[in-house]
C-alpha cells in the first residue's frame, strides 16, 4: 500500500523560508514522478514542482522560479521542498503526491498524481 506523509509547514513572515518534507512508501521512486501541490482557498489545487525520479528531470511553477528548489534522499525516500523569499501568495495546503513515471518531459499537473498525502498548512503573513 502506497503512503505519502508530509511535514513541515508552518506560519512564516514574508520573506522567510520553510522546508517541507515527503516520505513514499510502498513504492520504487525510480518507477515514479513526485510532486508538490498547493491549494489556497477557493482556488484549484495547482502543480508548485515536480520531479521524475529516474531522471532527476524538474518541472517548477513559474511563480516558484528561483525561490522554491526540490531536492531529494534516496535512502529516505523523501522529496523536500525548500521555500526561500516566501510571500503571502505562497499561503496554502500543501500536498505531495506520486504518479506513474513519464517516459518524456511531463509538466507538473495534479490530475496525473494518483497518491496523494494529508497535506501541511504554510501560511505567510505580511
Amino acid at each position: 500500500q502506497v503512503q505519502v506523509v508530509e511535514s513541515g509547514g508552518g506560519l512564516v513572515q514574508a520573506g522567510g523560508s520553510l522546508r517541507l518534507s515527503c516520505t513514499a512508501s510502498g513504492l520504487r521512486l525510480d518507477d515514479v514522478r513526485m510532486g508538490w501541490f498547493r491549494q489556497a482557498p477557493g482556488k484549484e489545487r495547482e502543480g508548485v514542482a515536480c520531479i521524475n525520479w529516474r531522471s532527476g528531470t524538474t518541472d517548477y511553477a513559474d511563480s516558484v522560479k528561483g525561490r522554491f528548489t526540490l531536492s531529494r534522499d534516496n535512502a529516505k525516500n523523501t522529496l523536500y521542498l525548500v521555500m526561500n523569499s516566501l510571500k503571502p501568495e505562497d499561503t496554502g495546503m500543501y500536498y505531495c503526491a506520486t504518479g506513474p513515471r513519464a517516459l518524456f518531459y511531463r509538466p507538473c499537473l495534479p490530475q496525473e498524481y494518483n497518491n496523494w498525502g494529508q497535506g501541511t498548512q504554510v501560511t505567510v503573513s505580511s
